[in-house]
């Protein structure tokens, strides 16, 4: 036993040693050698002591691994700008870690800004070797370009050049980062599809379904508009597989069930679950959007709606409306429970969950202290003009601002303003504000409390009492509207 667990040791240690051997590493004195031997190549500019980047490591090891086999293979390098490639970080313009560049035969070609979770980058990086449309020459390659990723795919069937080839061509270029796609002009393949000038979407044969067609041809104009709207529309199908790297094509009204989707260890346990879905989304086809995701991929999602952890097999279930507003399935899981849900959620009868600290007992502080639950008391409907502060507890710019902002509220408490902050990481942001570092600051004038404008200025006193003097909707009692203090003279 004590043999079989240390060769076990030995065979994860050279697992984990493999694949942190497939990322090359460059320095000053080889860079520009080096990567000139690789035709595409994704290159981290690191610090070692950056958070960011020890979080991007094993994603990154993991996507190298997959990417060096690839056909064109893709190489992952990286660089330590701390120490060996400072020279090569610089003359990169490298100004904030991990920043990921990436290079064609040596020369730069543009800034990686696709995932940063290994299914994500390898998907993103094939999607940049090779034609946005790979060539199919017989049935066989049909078969394999269909097989070999776990993708459903988009391919056209063109006996002769054709607006509606033009088109696909064009698209595919477009969306070659997110969908797969090939053609073929071959007779042998043109015949067996029984098609001579025709787009169709495969189903990945994973997600084939009794409930819906596994091939869709489509029947629309041959522009390139039209056939976006036709493959975007169906390509994830009545339920798709929502993962980190595709959340964003899911739009509300939106359904997801969250359980352990697996589709490499547990295709079939993923899909017994699914099936049930897929029978209450052919129901609501065309009024909401259905999508399953993996509980352990969406954990920070789920905290959104006081989640903290998913026990038990079955699916938990959330929702959006069409105002983004979240719902939760308090009922465990069933079809007819998911059906009713669903209903109670497009008809607006359910109340929304809120993510928000208690509203505070007493705001005798300049500072006023929002929480979700009164936010449009406290700032959308107080009729004054206000700056709002959306800030993390743990945020070391949001700690250094403090003093400052305590000071500008105490200069500005017998004004028409309102000085404002929300701990952004405890309660629920409302449109159309948006958060997505911290401190984050908007002036939301008295008239326009719809449309919040982000504050970009300096951070000391004076720098907000001049602008607020200046976008103040009535000149303020103490300062004039260059943010000057006013003598009594004047006052008088």
């Amino acid at each position: 036993m004590y043999l079989f667990k240390l060769l076990l040791i030995c065979v994860l240690c050279h697992s984990c040693i493999a694949k942190e051997e497939d990322v090359l590493e460059f320095g000053d004195g080889d860079f520009d050698s080096r990567i000139a031997e690789h035709e595409t190549a994704l290159v981290m500019f690191y610090a070692p002591w950056c958070g960011h980047c020890k979080r991007l490591k094993p994603e990154y090891a993991k996507a190298a691994e997959d990417l060096i086999r690839n056909d064109p293979p893709v190489a992952l390098v990286k660089v330590d700008c701390t120490e060996a490639g400072k020279e090569t970080c610089n003359k990169n313009s490298v100004s904030g870690y991990p920043t990921l560049k990436i290079f064609k035969n040596g020369k730069f070609s543009q800034d990686y800004n696709g995932p940063r979770e290994a299914g994500g980058i390898v998907k993103y990086m094939k999607s940049q070797v090779g034609p946005s449309s790979k060539e199919l020459k017989t049935v066989q390659c049909l078969e394999k370009f269909l097989t070999t990723e776990k993708e459903s795919a988009v391919v056209g069937f063109f006996e002769k050049e054709s607006e509606l080839k033009a088109a696909f061509l064009k698209l595919a270029d477009k969306l070659r980062e997110k969908i797969r796609f090939a053609h073929t002009t071959f007779k042998e393949l043109l015949d067996k599809q029984g098609i001579k000038d025709g787009v169709v979407l495969f189903r990945a044969a994973h997600l084939q379904n009794k409930f819906e067609d596994g091939t869709v041809k489509y029947d629309g104009k041959p522009n390139t508009a039209d056939l976006n709207d036709f493959i975007t529309d169906i390509f994830h199908g009545l339920v798709g597989h929502r993962k980190p790297d595709n959340k964003d094509d899911f739009k509300t009204p939106l359904v997801v069930a969250y359980y352990a989707v697996d589709y490499v260890k547990n295709p079939k346990g993923t899909n017994y679950w699914r099936n049930r879905i897929l029978k209450i989304a052919k129901e609501f086809k065309g009024k909401a959007t259905f999508a399953i995701s993996a509980k352990d991929d969406f954990q920070h999602e789920l905290n959104e709606y006081g989640l903290d952890y998913v026990k038990g097999d079955k699916p938990v279930v959330v929702a959006r409306d069409a105002k983004n507003q979240k719902f939760i399935l308090k009922d465990e899981f069933s079809i007819e429970a998911l059906e009713v849900f669903v209903n109670d959620v497009l008809e607006g009868n359910l109340e929304p969950y809120l993510k928000s600290e208690p509203i505070p007992e007493s705001q005798n502080e300049p500072v006023k202290v929002a929480v979700a639950k009164n936010f449009d008391e406290l700032v959308v409907n107080n009729e004054k003009d206000t700056l709002i502060e959306f800030y993390a507890p743990w945020c070391g710019h949001c700690k250094k601002l403090a003093p400052a902002y305590d000071e500008l509220a105490e200069k500005l408490k017998d004004e028409d303003v309102v000085i404002v902050k929300m701990d952004a990481t405890a309660n629920d942001v409302p449109a159309p504000f948006e958060v997505r570092g911290f401190p984050t600051l908007y002036w939301a004038s008295k008239d326009a409390k719809d449309a919040p404008v982000r504050y970009e200025g300096g951070r000391e006193v004076d720098d907000f009492i001049k602008y607020i003097a200046k976008q103040a909707t009535n000149e303020l009692k103490g300062y004039d509207r260059k943010g000057n203090p006013k003598s009594e003279k004047t006052e008088l």
